[in-house]
C-alpha cells in the first residue's frame, strides 16, 4: 500500500511520468513495453544503465534509446537524470556509492578515507555548536519529568545509546523505537504535555515517521529537542532547538559517527551540569557492578562487597 501511493504520487507530479502519459498512445509495441516496466518499477529504474533496464524489459540496447528518444529526451542518460531528479534525496547516496566504486583503491585506502571524513565531520560539527543553544539544550534535559528520545532506521540504535547515557542523570527516559513500533509511540505521545521532553533524531535519510512523530510532539505543546544534520532537515521547523551533526560520506548515507559523537557530547554536558552528578554515576556503578567483569576472579555481592568466587560457589 505505501509504495502504491508513492508511485500514485509520482506519477502525478513527475515530469518524466507526464511525458510517459502524453506519448503512451503514439508509443510502438516495444517502447509500450518499456514504459509500463517503468510505470511499475519507478525508483528501481532510476539506478538502471541501460544494459540493466534494456535486460529487465527484454528489448535491445537501441530501443532502449530510442524509448528515451521517444519521451522527447537527447537519449537514455537524460531520461535516467530527469528520474533521478525525482528522487534526489533518496538516490543521492546510491549515486554516491556508484560513483566511488568506479574508482579503483585499495581497503586500506578506502579505509583511511572514511576516517579523514569523520575527523572533518567532527570539525564541522564542533565549528556549527552554539553556545546558546546548547544551555538550552542541556536545560531542557534536565528541566524535563520525562524525556522521549524518537528515531528509526539507524537512528533507533544511536536513540537507545542516548537513552542510555542519560539515564543516571534524568528522572525518566525512554527510546521509542521498540516493540509495536511507530504507532506504540504514537499512543505513549497521548499523554504529552510542556513538562515532558521529545528528542528527536533524523539524519539522511530521514525517516518520515520521526517527523511525523515530532509534529505529534508539537501539537500537545512538548518542547522538542532536534539532532539532525542540517537547517534544512524536516525537523528544524518542528523542534525549540536544535544541534546539528555534519553527517557526509561517501558510501553510506549517513556518517554514524559524527552523529554519535554529538549524542555523547551532549550527555557529558548533562552530567557537567546535573545536580549531584557523581553521586549518581557512583549509584548506577554500584547497581550494576555484580555484573561487571573483574580480572582477579572475585565477584561483588549485592551488598557491593567483593568476594571470591569460589565463596560465592558455597554462598550458593
Amino acid at each position: 500500500m505505501v509504495q502504491h501511493s508513492a508511485i500514485t504520487a509520482w506519477q502525478r507530479e513527475s515530469a518524466v511520468a507526464a511525458r510517459i502519459g502524453k506519448a503512451y498512445p503514439e508509443l510502438s509495441k516495444a517502447h509500450r513495453k518499456a514504459a509500463d516496466y517503468v510505470l511499475a518499477n519507478v525508483f528501481h529504474t532510476a539506478t538502471m544503465t541501460i544494459d540493466e533496464l534494456a535486460d529487465a524489459v527484454g528489448v535491445s540496447l537501441a530501443t532502449a534509446n530510442r524509448f528515451a528518444h521517444a519521451l522527447g529526451f537527447d537519449g537514455y542518460p537524460a531520461f535516467r537524470a530527469a528520474l533521478v531528479l525525482d528522487f534526489a534525496s533518496s538516490l543521492a547516496p546510491v549515486e554516491k556509492l556508484r560513483d566511488q566504486v568506479l574508482r579503483p583503491a585499495s581497503s586500506a585506502e578506502i579505509m583511511a578515507a572514511a576516517l579523514r571524513a569523520d575527523m572533518q565531520n567532527l570539525e564541522a560539527t564542533q565549528r556549527a555548536l552554539s553556545p546558546a543553544h546548547c544551555d538550552r539544550a542541556v536545560s531542557m534535559i534536565l528541566n524535563a519529568d520525562r524525556i522521549f528520545i524518537i528515531g528509526f532506521g539507524a537512528s533507533a540504535f544511536l536513540a537507545g545509546i542516548m537513552a542510555h547515557a542519560l539515564e543516571p542523570y534524568c528522572r525518566t527516559v525512554l527510546s521509542v523505537a521498540g516493540p509495536g513500533g511507530p504507532s506504540q509511540a504514537a499512543r505513549q505521545f497521548f499523554k504529552l504535555d510542556q513538562r515532558d521532553l521529545v528528542i528527536a533524531l533524523a539524519f539522511p535519510r530521514y525517516v518520515t515517521d520521526t517527523v511525523t512523530l515530532a509534529g505529534r510532539a508539537k501539537e500537545r505543546a512538548a518542547p522538542v529537542l532536534a539532532l539532525t544534520d542540517a537547517p534544512t532537515s524536516p525537523l528544524v521547523p518542528l523542534a525549540d532547538v536544535t544541534l546539528y551533526a555534519q553527517t557526509e560520506r561517501l558510501l553510506s548515507p549517513t556518517s554514524d559517527a559524527a552523529a554519535l559523537a554529538l549524542i555523547q557530547a551532549v550527555c557529558d554536558a548533562v552530567a557537567h551540569r546535573a545536580n549531584r552528578s557523581v553521586h549518581a554515576a557512583s549509584k548506577m556503578t554500584e547497581a550494576v557492578l555484580p555484573w561487571l567483569h573483574h580480572p582477579d576472579g572475585r565477584t561483588p555481592d549485592k551488598a557491593g562487597k567483593s568476594v571470591s568466587k569460589k565463596s560465592a560457589a558455597k554462598a550458593k
